[in-house]
Parts: C-alpha cells; sequence; structure tokens
C-alpha cells in the first residue's frame, strides 16, 4: 500500500529533524522525506497540515495480561490501547501466567501479537526459571526467539550470587538485563515512607530501598561488565546514583513511569486506590529530580507502566488494592505535557518516547535496528501522526485499554492522535477530526 502523508510538521529527534514537508510511504517502508517522487501514486492521501509527524512511539514497559490474566486485559483491547496512543513498538515483561522462561511460549506470544497487525511486541525473556530467583533461563534460546532482554519483573531476587551469575552470562553473550532496583525486604510497603503514610497509616517504602539495591548493580556490574537497563526509577537519591554510575562510564540506562513523573503522594489523597503504583509515589522533591533528569539525558526513556489491573482488585482498601495503572493511551499526552511545563521542548519530549528507547533496546531490534525510533529514507514506517493543539480529556470510560483504572482521570492533556502506521499499514486513525 501506498501512503502520502502531506504537509506535515515532521520531526524526528535522531536526527534532529524538524521540517513542514511530505512523507511517502510504499511496501512498508518509507520512499522519501521531503522530496516526493515524479509519478507516486498514492492509494491513501493524509492531510498532516497542523499536525506532527513523528517516529512511532516505543514503550519499554507495557503488560499485556496474556497469558494468563485476561480477566485484566486481552492482546486485542491493550494493544488497540498502544496503537491509539501512537506507539508502534512496546516491551512486554515476562511475568506473565506461565512465565516467559521457554522459546516456545515467546514464540506463541508474538505469533498471537502478529495476527493482530497492531503494535510490534518485544518480550522480556525471564531471568530465572518460573521468575524463582534460583536457576538461570537459556538466554540464548530465548533471545532467538525474540526477547530483547531479561528480566524479574517485580519479583527481586533474593540470592545475589544468583544475579551475579545472570550478569556475568549475560555480559559474555551481550545481553541486557532489565532490572528494577528495590531491595526486597525494605519494599513491602504500600506507600513512600514520609509523613504522608504515617498520617494515612499506610506502611512505608523508604528511598533506602531504593539505593540499596542501586549500589548492589553497580557492584556487580563493575565486576562482570553487564549491560543493565534500571526499570522505572523514583527517588532524588536514586537519581543521584545513577549519575554517578553514567559519570563512571558503567554500561547502564535508566527509565521513569509517567506516575512518577508528573504524581506525588499526595496525589494519593483519601486512600485513592488509582494512585496504588509500584513503585510507589514520591515526595515532591524526587518528582523534580526525576523531571529534571529525564531532560538532562541523565534518565534515558519515559514509559507508560501500563498495568491493567481488573475492577474487583483495584476497588478494594488501598492498602488491599493491586499495584497498577493503565497509562499506554496517555503516555504521548503526557511526555508533551512535561515537555511545556519543563521547557525542554517537542524535540526532547518526542526523543524519550522514540529514538531513545530504540537505543536502550539497541541491537536486539535486528533489522529493525538501523530505522527504529527514527524517520529515514528507507526505514521502517513506523509513524504517530499527532495534533499537538489537540487537548483532550482523560475519561475512564474512553479508554481502550480493558482496565479503566488510572489516576490521571479528568486530566486535560496535549497531544490528540489521528493516525498510527504500523509497517506502513494503518494500525489507528481517529474518527474526530474536530
Amino acid at each position: 500500500m501506498k501512503i502520502l502523508i502531506r504537509n506535515g510538521r515532521v520531526i524526528d529527534p535522531a536526527r534532529n529533524f524538524d521540517e513542514i514537508c511530505d512523507v511517502a510511504v510504499a511496501a512498508g517502508r518509507i520512499v522519501s522525506i521531503r522530496n516526493v517522487p515524479d509519478g507516486f501514486g498514492a492509494n491513501k492521501v493524509i492531510d498532516a497540515r497542523g499536525c506532527v509527524v513523528a517516529p512511532g512511539l516505543i514503550d519499554l514497559a507495557v503488560r499485556l495480561r496474556e497469558p494468563g490474566h485476561e480477566h485484566e486485559g486481552m492482546l486485542e483491547s491493550e494493544m488497540a490501547a498502544a496503537v491509539a496512543g501512537g506507539v508502534t513498538g512496546l516491551v512486554c515483561p515476562p511475568d506473565t501466567d506461565p512465565v516467559l522462561d521457554e522459546p516456545g511460549l515467546v514464540d506463541m506470544l508474538k505469533f498471537r501479537a502478529e495476527k493482530l497487525h497492531q503494535a510490534r511486541v518485544f518480550p522480556l525473556g525471564a531471568l530465572t526459571r518460573g521468575l524463582a530467583g534460583e536457576v538461570l533461563t537459556e538466554m540464548a534460546e530465548l533471545t532467538e526467539s525474540g526477547c530483547v532482554g531479561f528480566s524479574q519483573a517485580e519479583v527481586p531476587l533474593l540470592n545475589t550470587q544468583v544475579l551475579q551469575r545472570a550478569l556475568q552470562y549475560a555480559s559474555t553473550y551481550d545481553y541486557t538485563v532489565w532490572l528494577r532496583p528495590q531491595e526486597i525486604h525494605l519494599g513491602k510497603g504500600v506507600a513512600a515512607s514520609g509523613p504522608l503514610a504515617t498520617r494515612l497509616g499506610l506502611s512505608g517504602v523508604p528511598v533506602a530501598a531504593e539505593t540499596i539495591a542501586l549500589h548492589t548493580i553497580f557492584e556487580l556490574v563493575r565486576a562482570t561488565g553487564a549491560r543493565v537497563h534500571l526499570c522505572r526509577l523514583s527517588s532524588a537519591a536514586g537519581i543521584a546514583l545513577v549519575r554517578q554510575a553514567k559519570d563512571e562510564g558503567l554500561p547502564v540506562t535508566c527509565d521513569v513511569s509517567i506516575n512518577s513523573l508528573h504524581l506525588t503522594d499526595l496525589d494519593i489523597g483519601f486512600f485513592d486506590s488509582r494512585a496504588r503504583l509500584s513503585p510507589p509515589l514520591r515526595q515532591q522533591r524526587d518528582r523534580d529530580a526525576l523531571r529534571e533528569a529525564l531532560a538532562d539525558g541523565t534518565v534515558d526513556a519515559l514509559v507508560s507502566d501500563h498495568t491493567p489491573v481488573a475492577a474487583d482488585e483495584k476497588t478494594l482498601p488501598f492498602a488491599e488494592a493491586e499495584p497498577g495503572a493503565t497509562g499506554v493511551e496517555l503516555l504521548l499526552g503526557l511526555a508533551l505535557k512535561w515537555g511545556q511545563e519543563s521547557g525542554v521542548g517537542l524535540m526532547r519530549a518526542l526523543a524519550v518516547l522514540t529514538s531513545e528507547p530504540a537505543r536502550v533496546i539497541g541491537a536486539s531490534l535486528g533489522t529493525l535496528q538501523a530505522s527504529a525510533g527514527q524517520l529515514v529514507d528507507g526505514g521502517v514506517a513506523d509513524v504517530c501522526i499527532f495534533d499537538p493543539q489537540g487537548a483532550w480529556t482523560v475519561e475512564a470510560e474512553g479508554l481502550r485499554s480493558q482496565s479503566k483504572h488510572t489516576p490521571f482521570s479528568g486530566h486535560e492533556l496535549p497531544g490528540r492522535v489521528r493516525c498510527t502506521l504500523v509497517g506502513g499499514q494503518v494500525a489507528y486513525e481517529s474518527r474526530d477530526r474536530s
């Protein structure tokens, strides 16, 4: 199919490109940007006047809930939510049921996802069998099946020696290990330690739960040389440690969630279970440090931390509710809002959703690597077209995700997605042209 995108503001953060021009797409690839070939016979013309034409977004933290948790989310609903939010590639953690610790399970997930012809799915394989923290998985076989890295998801490793062996194995084959830094014994609370948790009588998670885990990880990275991606940092102290590690030259990258970037523990309000999240929302000084670190590049990527939760597991007393919130449809809007509020501009706001996440995944993208997260002649035509002035209000029932729980309900966000192309095919097109 040939598609001509006309008169859009084409922005590609990977090469600092920002120009109003046309984009021609054919056979799943970008034929040309700016100079459309004479006689290019488009089957479909998209008028992008007043809109931004950007690389498709890459979200590094999306739980699809299949297999095993279909009551919370189905592949169909969550991937429809992704493309409606302009997300064309997503990384899913291995904490499904059964756990993604065998090649056959990864193959089945990718096959199911590919049949839907929506966003691209990049699975993380389990670091240990069953996420039990005892026996390492066959990382080489899982990589051959399409895993882009290895993770324990939200399950901490009790045995530091197992983590050391995992990093040694990963370093040998140049795999990336994705870790959420949280010391297990200090991380059992339901809210961030502080005055609010004390006043509400909620068990707290101290900042030390994150920093102790980071110290351990960095010592093991120094010893093994393994590449590590740190998932969803939440504290100013954690950011300071990551900044030091990067200055030292350690091969680490990191991300932060839209929740921690915009909200604080005060948003828990009167025990609002929609704000029951993991990691927990921290104080304003932590949020401000995260926003600054995302702006200056200490934090590499912004993620939705999309975690669909069933209604009967969310509408419970705060401490009993399952942590998590839907977010993949909100990722672009919240990134643009941060860009406006922080003054970093549209280029950086898009970079943390496109070229930077692609760099984190890196060589694991295989044939997509050369053009992932960017718009270049000959590159894969994964495109997000959005109206930067198209403000919209987050309404739970209007979300495409099977889960409707979000702490951003009622918030007005910029950036209405008009069209999403995946591999040169229209995966989503808004009917609302207002």
